[in-house]
């Protein structure tokens, strides 16, 4: 029952999205029984920080897709059209919070010049024993090295102070790429059970200091091939209600963000040849019913993310759990607010052209999944520039560029 209520509201939102209308009730659309979320309620609950923003154009990812455009003279053209979507901004250092001034005050000339709020989209990515279940992307900071007291005062408050000194911008957080999640599925593993204490403290102490009035957050919810299926989507939501009573309420956080750095599509149905005992078979499913699961445990009315970047083309892996550099990506829909019941943005959190991981064993952070069948070849160290991969993206655009 429940399957065929999110299905309707999925071919609803999918014909909102085709004619280019904003989030409302649609006609032909059951009324909302418990359990529900009504997505004109939940838009009308809190407003979409996307709406009527500017997106902030980081002026070193602009060069860098320059330098990409030049160094292939053939693709130049359409390379250069990438420069006029924004990018998530990063934050996955101590080191990196320094930058966060200079972005925020080149926000506020846009802002000034373009007389509409500009909107900003970081990451906040720099978790004790980050990324727990792989080697390629794992931080600085270790649990047993008081990782949990550096991630707070040398990170998390700086960030918090140097957003508070703009109150005059819009900020989004996307919060912990992969952190409660590993904690659903992958507390076998010596490093995620270490950190499962240190994962919640220091989510819910993000989302207090974070939680500012010109900033949205929006929690990491993996992907419909990692939380697809209904128990792990029940103990996500479980995990969420928790970490979210603990941090001062529901309302803490904005929403949800998913499919981060990951490929997959928004409404083909890969997902059913990949798992078939996974009823999310594609992303916007999964929103739709991570909804529903969210709502049953008290948590309504949030808006979702879902991240564009690569998941343009379908049908590019036979493994989901397969996530690095894969194969035949292509860049998805491009940045935009409110396409779709539920979806407050699609928007290109991973950077285009950054490597996952080496796919070099001889190298350091090596992870054997960087050079899995569908994983491509030649592959840098996880956050390098990764030209080859980059054109591939371009080239197979879905919509095309």
């Amino acid at each position: 029952m429940i399957q065929q209520r999110v299905l309707a509201v999925l071919s609803a939102s999918l014909a909102l999205s085709a004619c280019g209308a904003g989030l409302g009730k649609v006609a032909g659309t059951p009324a909302s029984a418990p359990g529900e979320v009504d997505p004109a309620q939940a838009e009308a609950s809190r407003r979409n920080p996307f709406l009527g923003a500017g997106f902030f154009l980081d002026p070193e990812q602009v060069a860098k897709i320059e330098a990409a455009a030049q160094a292939a003279p053939s693709d130049a053209m359409v390379i250069r059209k990438v420069k006029q979507y924004p990018i998530g901004l990063w934050l996955d250092s101590i080191a990196k919070v320094a930058v966060i001034p200079k972005w925020l005050n080149l926000a506020k000339k846009q802002q000034q010049a373009s007389g509409q709020p500009t909107l900003s989209v970081f990451v906040v990515y720099d978790m004790p024993n980050r990324d727990c279940a792989s080697k390629s992307s794992g931080g600085e900071l270790k649990v047993s090295q008081d990782g949990a007291t550096r991630y707070r005062t040398a990170f998390i408050d700086p960030i918090a102070a140097h957003f508070a000194a703009h109150p005059e911008l819009p900020i989004v957080v996307i919060l912990e790429p992969d952190s409660l999640a590993n904690l659903v599925t992958n507390l076998n593993l010596p490093t995620c059970q270490e950190a499962r204490a240190v994962y919640v403290d220091s989510v819910v102490y993000a989302i207090q200091k974070l939680g500012l009035p010109n900033v949205s957050i929006y929690l990491d919810a993996a992907h419909a091939g990692w939380l697809g299926w209904d128990g792990h989507r029940e103990t996500f939501a479980k995990l969420c209600k928790k970490v979210l009573k603990a941090a001062g309420g529901v309302d803490t956080i904005r929403g949800f963000a998913t499919n981060v750095s990951n490929y997959t599509h928004l409404y083909n149905r890969d997902g059913a040849a990949m798992e078939s005992s996974d009823p999310c078979y594609n992303e916007l499913v999964y929103v739709k019913k991570l909804a529903v699961s969210l709502a049953d445990h008290g948590i309504r009315n949030k808006g979702f993310i879902i991240d564009t970047a690569r998941n343009g083309k379908g049908q590019i892996r036979k493994v989901w759990g397969n996530w690095c550099n894969i194969k035949g990506a292509g860049l998805g829909e491009r940045p935009r607010a409110a396409p779709g019941p539920f979806v407050d943005a699609y928007f290109w959190i991973k950077v285009p052209g950054e490597s996952d991981g080496t796919s070099d064993p001889s190298q350091p952070r090596f992870d054997p999944d960087c050079a899995s069948a569908e994983s491509a070849t030649g592959a840098p160290q996880a956050g390098t520039w990764f030209q080859s991969y980059f054109l591939d993206l371009v080239r197979n655009a879905t919509p095309p560029l």
